[in-house]
């Protein structure tokens, strides 16, 4: 008996040791990212929750404010129940509450309360901070979909919790229903980046409060209030010491949805029960991959790092399955779970490669998630957030982590469907993709952020054409994959970068650390390694790998200021390399391809060591929903996902001294700094069948076309091909060539026109045609000068001075360039018609985007000179439109005029001023965007 309780208790010290070993979530910081430009939350979660609870100390939408939360603030707001993890925009937090003391008020700088950072905590699972004003201590954790608060009123008097549905976005909706003296119901439905988003909550007090102030602008019936102003204070009297608990469910779907999350999650009054089950939670997620180090940074680093990839996507369905489809009607999940918080254009490069690796079952759902989205809404998702498609960022990255699940084998979805749902979204005609379809690339006069978009399409149509293998589809493997070329067109080799084009010719200017609406968030250096799918193919185009080894070393060598535009979100630079953006994200490796993997260990180590700390400005660029982190854990692991839809990694020197990965097969993978890199390459995937590659035809880049858009008599015309082994061919129809049928003929040199003319041409190797490159060449319609008394701003020039009186008006889509753009002055030209002129019409074009800063002129004059010096005041011209008027919208201010004869016509518009209050830029200056100056 005595050995075996001796055998007992050292079995119960092995479990013990074994269960202490496995407290992986001791590790983690939830604030490494609060501050700096991280953008991410301290407050409660479980891995994938739909509840995060958290602090939130910005109310005003601010771009560091994304979260709700900055670390370098000192007031409280209240905690709100949803959060967005390291986003580059705001939104979220819905369902806030604040406790208070004393006589109730619902005004935000009133219940807001000072906090200390000393005496705030924040771990896997629970948030604690003190709350100065009414010393009050508040505690929260959470389950999946039900919020725990504990408030402890440290002195004796009245308690209030404010209810605020006007924090942080716009109300549309709200509704809050009185059920008893301890149970209350609340739906929000508001807009912010989702432009249209329902929450419903359930909360139940743990002792009966009442109402002491209310705030309603809509209905009050009996127990309900309705409105779009819609405030209320619960109130109580509280011993010294006394707690009050508040439970807070959330649904999408409606208050029986919050009812049954309440039963199935919050059922428990004991605080540190639920506490220690999300710390549980925790511990099984974080535990799929363990690590060792002596350095307890690098290991607070590291599982904070694992912990916000689990942050999102989140669950959104209600515990019995029901959800709010992307068409507003509900559904109800079977076999998988829904979800919600899909930032693609980040998470496609290393956070769902890291996910097919260590959690094959949950990439399975997103995927499944993504087919009922394009049931539901037409399309594979952008960038969904809560039922809504944001249509943030460029591409259709959904098809990446499609193909990257196919090719490594994963299970659980229907692969038929999928396919149909990626080959749909690369088959519409938005964002560029229907200039892109036909003439394989986007110009600038097709799209903004052409290069960009060129290049991402591209790899997403090669993710469609491995996808296509594996089912078996010849013929659509063979179109996509020729597709999947596309980048060609933009390649210049004159200098090797991806380089826009306009008008048929190169982009000039060219600075490829310009950042400007040709790229998305960064420059021609960020996107001129973006070609993924075939890193051979772009080392070819260089000339080899010594040329391509060199080009990878400007990137780095390069100085580390960007020009153009100044963009918030490249940081961590090295050279024009930015660690704190994505589209760098896979560059350091690409030394492995050139056959030089010491200068990729090289790199990767000191990104490591610097750009990644245990601290609020721990992350060098805003988190992204887990990408930031999700590099930094692949990159330890001495892996990376340079091309997900291959079923292998790209290698380093593993970081950690020993990692064992725990696989959902039930085996586990050891890795060390001496693992062969041949053996990491297949981590994972060592079983995953190879398919056979299938034959398809090489893309012919389209041609150049060169000559002046704008000229006096004439201009000659050059046209050169991309390859010098191509045959070009052209056509030329002028104004005079309406009924004209006219036919592509050799071009031998470059000729002469004009008039204005459209030239077209094409280029031609082993039978393969490319497409046709068409530009536009305009003979002046007039002799006029203009002189323009503002300071144009260097992004939105539209070509000069002269593109105010060319004749050419430009889209309403003013990125596309054809804009002149004037922050913060009045603008003034002056034309010299040479000669005078008979008038009896005279407006000028504007551009009104809000949202961007553009507004209206508040008016504009127009005089007239015979002589430049002495101006008569012919008309003046006042604005129409309001300022908060959202909608992207052209206005010709126009005047007839009695008969009036003059040499000289001065155009002066008065700018709106600094943006108001109302206006997201509060403070800034606003903008004057105008084009065409006409006169008749």
């Amino acid at each position: 008996m005595v050995r075996m309780k001796k055998i007992l208790f050292v079995l119960l010290g092995v479990i013990s040791a074994h269960a202490f070993s496995q407290n992986y979530a001791q590790y983690v910081n939830p604030f490494i990212g609060t501050g700096g430009h991280g953008h991410t939350f301290p407050g409660a979660i479980v891995p994938f929750g739909m509840v995060q609870l958290s602090p939130d100390t910005r109310i005003d939408g601010s771009w560091d404010g994304c979260s709700g939360y900055h670390y370098s603030d000192s007031v409280i707001y209240g905690f709100s129940h949803t959060h967005l993890n390291g986003t580059g925009v705001s939104d979220y937090g819905d369902i806030m509450l604040m406790p208070t003391m004393g006589k109730a008020s619902l005004n935000s700088k009133e219940y807001s309360s000072l906090f200390s950072h000393k005496n705030e905590k924040a771990t896997a699972g629970f948030y604690s901070v003190k709350l100065n004003k009414n010393n009050i201590d508040v505690r929260l954790t959470t389950t999946k979909r039900v919020g725990y608060h504990e408030y402890t009123f440290n002195n004796a008097g009245t308690a209030n919790i404010i209810l605020d549905l006007n924090h942080r976005d716009k109300l549309l909706e709200g509704e809050v229903r009185i059920i008893d003296p301890k149970t209350v119901e609340v739906f929000r439905r508001s807009s912010a980046w989702a432009t249209d988003q329902y929450i419903y909550a359930r909360i139940e007090f743990s002792k009966p409060v009442e109402i002491s102030r209310k705030e309603v602008n809509g209905t009050q019936d009996r127990n309900v209030y309705t409105g779009t102003r819609l405030a209320l204070a619960f109130s109580a009297k509280v011993k010294k010491g006394e707690k009050i608990n508040v439970k807070v469910a959330i649904s999408p779907t409606g208050y029986e949805g919050a009812g049954k999350n309440m039963l199935a999650e919050g059922k428990s009054n004991d605080f540190e029960s639920i506490r220690k089950m999300a710390a549980a939670d925790w511990d099984k997620e974080l535990s799929k991959i363990e690590v060792k180090s002596a350095d307890k940074n690098k290991l607070t680093i590291f599982y904070t790092a694992l912990y916000h990839v689990f942050t999102q996507p989140n669950i959104n369905m209600d515990t019995d399955g029901k959800y709010r489809g992307r068409d507003n009607k509900f559904y109800m999940a079977k076999g998988f779970d829904y979800y919600t918080v899909f930032s693609l254009w980040d998470t496609f490069r290393g956070a769902h490669p890291l996910m097919t690796l260590i959690d094959r079952k949950r990439t399975s759902d997103f995927i499944n998630t993504f087919i009922k989205q394009y049931e539901q809404g037409g399309k594979l998702p952008v960038w969904e957030l809560a039922s809504n498609e944001t249509e943030c960022m460029i591409g259709y990255h959904a098809v990446s982590v499609i193909a990257d699940a196919m090719a490594k084998g994963i299970k659980g979805f229907d692969y038929e469907k999928a396919f149909e749902a990626s080959k749909h979204s690369a088959m519409l005609d938005i964002f560029g993709l229907n200039a892109y379809k036909q003439n394989n690339y986007i110009s600038i006069d097709d799209e903004h952020e052409s290069v960009s978009k060129t290049v991402e399409y591209a790899y997403d149509d090669w993710c469609i054409a491995q996808m296509a293998k594996i089912l078996g589809k010849k013929e659509d493997y063979q179109y996509f994959m020729k597709r999947s070329q596309n980048w060609k067109n933009l390649y210049n080799p004159e200098n090797g970068f991806m380089q826009p084009r306009k008008n048929g010719n190169w982009y000039q200017p060219f600075d490829p650390r310009e950042v400007n609406n040709n790229y998305t968030e960064g420059n021609s250096w960020h996107y001129s390694y973006s070609v993924q799918q075939d890193i051979p193919g772009l080392i070819a185009a260089h000339g080899g790998k010594e040329k391509f080894e060199q080009f990878i070393d400007a990137i780095f060598a390069a100085p580390d200021k960007t020009t153009g535009r100044e963009q918030v979100d490249i940081t961590g630079l090295i050279g024009q390399y930015a660690q704190g953006n994505e589209p760098s994200h896979h560059i350091a490796y690409l030394y492995n391809y050139v056959g030089k993997p010491e200068k990729t260990d090289e790199k990767i180590k000191y990104i490591l060591d610097h750009f990644y700390k245990n601290a609020p400005d721990g992350l060098i660029g805003n988190e992204d929903c887990g990408q930031m982190s999700a590099w930094y854990i692949l990159s330890t692991l001495g892996i990376y996902a340079v091309t997900p839809g291959l079923p292998e990694w790209q290698t380093t020197k593993p970081y950690f001294d020993e990692i064992k990965i725990h696989l959902e097969d039930g085996t586990t993978r050891t890795i060390t700094p001496n693992t062969g890199r041949d053996e990491l390459r297949k981590l994972g995937f060592e079983n995953v069948r190879a398919f056979k590659d299938l034959k398809y035809d090489e893309l012919t880049a389209s041609p150049v076309i060169a000559a002046d858009r704008l000229f006096d008599f004439s201009t000659k015309v050059t046209i050169t091909p991309l390859n010098p082994e191509d045959k070009l061919y052209y056509m030329t129809l002028d104004e005079g060539d309406a009924n004209v049928r006219k036919t592509f003929k050799a071009y031998k040199e470059p000729f002469t026109i004009n008039t204005t003319t459209m030239v077209s041409a094409y280029a031609e190797r082993n039978g393969e045609k490319s497409s046709i490159t068409t530009a536009n060449f305009n003979r002046r319609p007039n002799h006029w000068d203009i002189t323009v008394n503002a300071t144009m701003n260097p992004q939105y020039t539209a070509g000069g001075k002269l593109a105010l009186i060319d004749g050419i008006h430009g889209d309403i889509n003013w990125r596309k360039g054809e804009w002149q753009g004037y922050q913060g002055q009045n603008f003034e030209a002056i034309i010299d018609f040479k000669s005078p002129q008979d008038m009896t019409r005279l407006s000028s074009t504007y551009l009104q985007d809000s949202r961007a800063w553009i507004l209206m002129p508040k008016k504009v004059e127009y005089y007239a000179s015979m002589n430049g010096k002495d101006y008569i005041l012919l008309s003046t011209v006042n604005n129409t439109v309001d300022p908060k008027d959202e909608t992207v919208q052209v206005k010709e201010f126009s005047a007839d005029i009695l008969p009036t004869q003059a040499r000289y016509l001065k155009v002066k518009a008065y700018y709106y001023g600094k943006l108001p209050e109302w206006h997201q830029g509060a403070g800034g200056e606003a903008y004057i965007f105008l084009d065409e100056i006409s006169v008749k």
